[in-house]
């Protein structure tokens, strides 16, 4: 906590700032030197030790994200607090980009460090080293691509290699390179933890040492960024050919999650270190953001179970307030999150079973692979069950609402209608889920939002965050270089695989 307290104290400071971007592209701080070492054996921890708490900070960081960043954006909810530096109106300050990328960062290094130490602490036991090995590189791919999907072109193969070989000044790498290399990652992901066994329960917390269940997320997070990748055309012959691989051909080689048990997930015990960062919040904090109108009248609109889990009441009704309204013209607040959220073991997740459903609604509407409409519906139905019944609904009331004519599955509605369906639906699967939602829109448009008055950015939608400035303080010719190639250092700059703005 020392490290991010000196960064909020000093954020305005150029050498504070261009020491933290040192350390965080580079190496560890001290003090997780220190935590990471073994006093009884090697000079790093054994990876079981460095596991746990890697996915708790970077489960944390992201739920962080999702409540200030991307539900902002995607008009979930609206903060009327203040007037100026409101993400929901797209008026995104520079300091907004430091907290994600330093806490990213700061874990890749745990996370690579688990790769590292895998061999070493476990010569004997060749099966539990491929198990930490193969689950460093998909929580890697994972958390990479949350940085280059909020950033772009970002420090990757040389990234966090100061104690390795000095490297303080990593270069910027394309994000499709980055793609590519995510693509090798998981498939070395998959061959490692079919030879793999299972790891202490104390080490995990997402699968309780389940490795069946790890390579089965490793494979689900493919299939999300093959997604990404698919409407580029220097990429859409592997991207083809891999999710054909994985979902018909060759799915006993490529095995993804197939029920909500299994789905990746950190759940939140209350009991430290396993307690949400949101039950520190006051009901003040909390309330600050209010429901905003058009997730609220979507919900009502088709009638959705899950409405009382996730907002209360305002005078007896869900009322949302407009996102992007004018300035000056705040309107009165009204519903809220549930405060039960505060400590929802769900808000943990990182990639459940509803959203794998729903991406293969999406591959097979797209016909990326070979389909018919029947298994487009399957998967849509499938999807939309999984995910009421995973918040907790009964199978009867997830079926009531699949049976309501707002949300049953026709086809003979337009592609587009189909798609937004689909994506909508993958909106809620993924609902307080890091920056998903954010990201699928970019990609596909949906679902729609309104534009309110007082949206800046040219009323576009942000395509990227801005890089921190502790990175153009510490990193400047790199820093120059990115933006050279990726283009100027904006909010609508376009990433790699977006293909236009909203």
């Amino acid at each position: 906590m020392l490290l991010f307290n000196l960064i909020e104290m000093n954020k305005r400071k150029n050498i504070v700032l261009v020491f933290l971007a040192v350390i965080l592209l580079g190496a560890c701080t001290k003090d997780f030197k220190e935590l990471n070492t073994d006093p009884n054996s090697s000079e790093k921890a054994l990876p079981e030790y460095l596991m746990a708490r890697a996915i708790v900070e970077t489960v944390k960081n992201n739920m962080t994200r999702s409540r200030g960043l991307t539900n902002e954006l995607m008009q979930v909810t609206v903060n009327t607090l203040v007037e100026t530096d409101r993400i929901f109106r797209y008026d995104i300050a520079n300091s907004v980009s430091e907290a994600p990328w330093n806490g990213w960062y700061l874990q890749l290094t745990n996370f690579k460090d688990m790769y590292d130490s895998a061999d070493k602490g476990y010569v004997a036991d060749p099966k539990k080293a491929n198990a930490f090995k193969g689950i460093s590189l998909i929580m890697q791919t994972w958390v990479y691509s949350m940085i280059t999907d909020t950033y772009g072109d970002i420090p990757y193969f040389n990234s966090n290699k100061a104690g390795v070989d000095g490297t303080y000044t990593p270069a910027f790498d394309t994000q499709k390179s980055i793609y590519l290399d995510f693509f090798d990652k998981l498939d070395s992901a998959n061959v490692m933890l079919a030879a793999a066994s299972n790891i202490p329960v104390t080490s995990d917390p997402v699968y309780k040492g389940n490795i069946a269940n790890w390579r089965k997320f490793g494979n689900s997070l493919y299939l999300r960024l093959l997604l990404r990748a698919s409407q580029k055309e220097e990429t859409s012959a592997f991207v083809l050919d891999k999710i054909q691989k994985i979902l018909d051909s060759e799915k006993s080689n490529y095995p993804i999650i197939s029920n909500n048990e299994e789905s990746a997930v950190l759940r939140w015990t209350g009991v430290a270190p396993y307690a949400s960062p949101f039950v520190t919040l006051t009901d003040a904090q909390w309330k600050q953001q209010k429901a905003g109108k058009v997730f609220v009248d979507s919900l009502l609109f088709k009638e959705d179970p899950c409405i009382d889990l996730w907002l209360v009441k305002s005078n007896g009704e869900y009322e949302g307030i407009e996102s992007g309204y004018t300035i000056g013209q705040t309107p009165e607040g009204r519903s809220t999150m549930n405060p039960i959220l505060k400590s929802s073991p769900l808000m943990g997740n990182i990639l459940n079973y509803g959203e794998v459903q729903l991406m293969q609604a999406e591959i097979g509407l797209r016909e990326l692979i070979p389909t018919n409409a029947s298994s487009v519906k399957n998967y849509y139905d499938s999807g939309v069950l999984a995910r009421v019944t995973w918040w907790g609904k009964s199978s009867v009331e997830a079926s009531t609402y699949l049976s309501n004519q707002r949300v049953v599955w026709n086809n003979n509605l337009s592609y587009e209608a189909k798609l937004e369906k689909v994506i909508y639906q993958k909106f809620l699967a993924t609902i307080f889920t890091d920056i998903q939602n954010w990201a699928e829109y970019r990609r596909t448009g949906y679902p729609v939002m309104p534009k309110g008055n007082g949206l800046m950015n040219d009323k576009i939608m942000p395509t990227r965050l801005y890089y921190p400035s502790s990175v153009q303080a510490a990193n400047p010719q790199n820093y120059a270089n990115a933006i050279a190639k990726q283009g100027p250092d904006l909010l609508t700059t376009l990433i790699w695989w977006e293909n236009h703005t909203f």
